[in-house]
């Protein structure tokens, strides 16, 4: 969080629960955005993320539970809650005879954008956004990609403190992708950024805290690093070697208390291994892995073998993701539709 930032919390969600019929969307969570953060909301499709997105932004109504924006209740002072936020749906809608600048200047007026502040404002959000080489062109001729970007570009315009942006990479190419992430972390600076994804590596690049949402209910919180510290298994070795005659295997097939999970050819005769170790020896005394990868080196280095990489990899992301959302493998699926 952003030092020197006081007031309420830029989001305040308590007990917030979304049903239709007996099915529960969101099912009473609750939890914080302070300001000044760029926090990411994770979770698979159908868990409840975009619904969540839409009651803060006030398209939604909430079954039960309160919401606040910027120290505003969503239900009860909607004009002011939107006024703080910049919101941008996953499917964006656009009016696609418009020219890009013409219909942001559009949604600077009705966002309520001062007639004299509406051109530095659309010409701001055009530079961030980075649409500024298509600002005269007919939305309906941009591809998926760059009205992804005119959407981002309509949230920012009025300059709101709160951004809210659902699944904001989507039909983005690789190069576009790695700009949007640069420029979350750019907004991060000046607005509270509140963002939904089920892609791992943007939670990551681009969030300094973390909510996991399944089911409709929050299953964790926290700083990507510290969250994946949670998930338990075994130590894994990473290593990356000339893998020329295979020289290293008879090294690793010696190595005590250990399994090769994974064997992959990256390019040439450069092998990527992935070693499990167990956390005991057969005593039951803990392993020192530092020392086994010291030792590990040296009979690499005995053998010819040339050494890349050997480190000891930390649970990722992705594990903690599974293990926080998937279904006991005795549970019957519920079914619904769509991210509800």
């Amino acid at each position: 969080m952003s030092g020197g930032r006081t007031g309420p919390a830029a989001i305040s969600v308590d007990r917030l629960t979304k049903r239709y019929g007996v099915h529960a969307a969101v099912d009473g969570i609750s939890f914080e955005v302070a300001r000044g953060e760029v926090v990411g909301f994770l979770g698979p499709n159908g868990a409840g993320k975009s619904t969540t997105l839409r009651i803060l932004a006030g398209f939604l109504g909430a079954t039960s539970g309160r919401c606040f924006v910027d120290g505003h209740d969503v239900a009860e002072d909607p004009y002011a809650a939107r006024r703080a936020t910049g919101y941008m749906p996953e499917a964006v809608p656009l009016y696609g005879e418009m020219r890009v600048r013409e219909y942001l200047r559009f949604r600077a007026e009705l966002k309520g954008v001062a007639r004299g502040k509406r051109v530095e404002h659309v010409g701001r959000a055009m530079e961030l956004a980075r649409v500024v080489e298509v600002a005269d062109t007919l939305i309906e001729h941009l591809s998926k990609g760059f009205k992804q970007r005119v959407g981002l570009a309509d949230a920012l315009v009025a300059r709101p403190p709160l951004l809210i942006l659902d699944e904001p990479t989507a039909g983005m190419d690789p190069n576009q992708i790695r700009e949007v992430r640069a420029l979350i972390k750019e907004l991060g600076e000046e607005h509270t950024v509140f963002l939904s994804t089920h892609i791992l590596s943007e939670v990551e690049a681009s969030c300094s805290r973390v909510l996991v949402i399944a089911k409709g209910r929050l299953v964790g919180e926290g700083a990507p690093g510290e969250l994946a510290s949670r998930v338990r298994r075994a130590p894994h070795l990473v290593a990356i070697l000339n893998g020329a005659r295979k020289a290293w295997k008879p090294i690793v097939d010696a190595l005590p208390r250990a399994r090769l999970l994974a064997e992959k050819v990256l390019d040439g005769d450069i092998d990527r291994l992935e070693i499990e170790l167990a956390e005991h020896d057969e005593e039951g005394a803990p392993l020192d892995h530092g020392q086994l990868v010291e030792t590990f080196a040296e009979e690499l280095v005995n053998a010819q073998v040339g050494i890349r990489e050997l480190s000891i990899a930390s649970p990722s992301l992705e594990e903690l993701f599974a293990s926080l959302t998937q279904e006991p493998a005795q549970a019957k699926p519920r079914e619904h539709g769509g991210d509800a």
